[in-house]
């Protein structure tokens, strides 16, 4: 990892993804979406605190733990004055998701077993498959396939 001279205070697009290891293209994502910023140069080119490293590093953190990047932001946001995360920001905020995260866990796990189910009867039945009808809540409305006709509406016949 190339590492920069301490009297260096901003850096380039590169210089961030070199250091961070996200690509160009993520960094200037993250800057649309209001995760990290940059200056302009009187040419128009980004420079980055060095500051930036620690958000992009807490960006893409959360990201592999499958944070979605509205969250992120929003939690960003409200750090004061758009300051850098600390250890002691992302412990607060990692414990904050840890139960949407078991919760999301835990639906895949179902999903994940009602899946196996699904491969072994290959039904896919609306009236009781558990993937296309949870619930059964299509039952109610009787026997046979009835989304498809629902989404598309009447059919006109020539």
């Amino acid at each position: 990892m190339p590492q920069l001279p301490e009297k260096i205070h901003e850096l380039t697009v590169g210089q961030l993804s070199a250091r961070s290891g996200a690509a160009v293209s993520a960094l200037h994502f993250y800057e649309s979406k209001g995760l990290i910023s940059s200056r302009r140069t009187s040419g128009n080119q980004r420079r980055y605190t060095r500051d930036t490293l620690r958000r992009v590093a807490f960006v893409r953190a959360a990201q592999r733990v499958g944070i979605p990047l509205a969250t992120i932001r929003e939690a960003l946001a409200e750090l004061p004055e758009e300051r850098t995360p600390t250890r002691a920001d992302w412990a607060r905020l990692s414990e904050a998701w840890r139960s949407e995260l078991d919760a999301r866990i835990d639906q895949l796990n179902r999903l994940r077993d009602h899946l196996t189910d699904c491969i072994g009867c290959g039904c896919l039945s609306l009236a009781t498959c558990v993937l296309s009808n949870p619930d059964d809540v299509f039952g109610e409305r009787g026997a046979g396939s009835r989304l498809m006709r629902e989404e598309r509406g009447p059919r006109a016949h020539s």
